[in-house]
This record gives C-alpha cells, structure tokens and sequence, in this order.
C-alpha cells in the first residue's frame, strides 16, 4: 500500500511561517497558529511540507484505504490562507454564511487575509471542525500518534 502524501514533519511551524514571504500571511499564519493551539489545545505541527496541522484523526475507506491526517489545519499560500478541516459538521453551514469574504475549494476554505473574515466565527468554525474530525470521524486511541518523517 502507499505511503500517505501528508503526515507529520519534524519541522517547526513557527520557523516554517517565520520565512512566510508576504507579510501579511506571515503576519496571519502567526495570529493563526495562536488560535488553533487555544482553539484545539493541540500544539501545532507541520503536515506535510506546508500545512500547520493542529491534532489528528485516523480515517480508514471502504476500499481499505487508511490513515492520519491533521484533524484542522491551514497553509499560507502565496495567493491565499487555505483552511482544512472546516466545513466538516451541520455546524459549518451557518457558520460560514457569516464568515466573510471567501472561497470553497472540495475540502477546504480560502481567505485572501484575516481582515476579510469575522475571526469570532472563523474561531466557532475551528472549534466546531475539531470536534467533529476528532469525535465524529474518529477519535485517536492513546498512543497511537501518527509518526513522523
């Protein structure tokens, strides 16, 4: 079977979003970073070589297919933040008529920069993500962290 294309790196995200070029992503990716780790109470990690990743979940298909991945997560791309892990749960619905200024991609959420969106409802919709990839989806039995590479 295939490795998984993301999984945890031995890389710090706070160095990672330090040598973000744009500053007002590297500005974002730092206020970012501060509230998921309170949101979550996960410290970050990164997925992958771009994603900050806060907690996981294991996920396995009908087809047998399994794996880790960051239960949420975002990555400051050059041309905008992408959100993962948020839209998941009858809760993000709402949440995201009131979120502001954004885009939906299949699985995730792009914002052009925090100034655009209400950061009380990107924070419910965080919450509300968490919860479900990490209790809905799957919750981690200790000890089984996904290792890393």
């Amino acid at each position: 079977m295939a490795e998984p294309a993301l999984r945890p790196t031995d890389v710090d995200p706070r160095e990672y979003i330090s040598a973000v070029e744009h500053p007002v992503r590297r500005s974002d990716a730092e206020m970012l970073l501060e509230l998921m780790e309170d949101v979550t109470g996960q410290p970050a990690a990164m997925w992958g070589p771009s994603i900050v990743g806060f907690g996981y979940y294991h996920y396995r298909y009908a087809s047998g297919h399994e794996g880790d991945a960051c239960a949420i997560g975002f990555s400051p791309r050059k041309s905008s933040l992408v959100f993962y892990g948020l839209i998941y749960g009858e809760a993000s619905e709402p949440l995201l008529a009131r979120l502001g200024k954004h885009r939906r991609g299949a699985g995730c959420i792009y914002v052009n920069k925090l100034a655009d969106v209400d950061l009380a409802v990107l924070q419910q919709l965080a919450r509300e993500g968490y919860d479900y990839t990490t209790t809905v989806i799957h919750s981690p039995t200790p000890g089984s962290e996904p290792t890393h590479k």
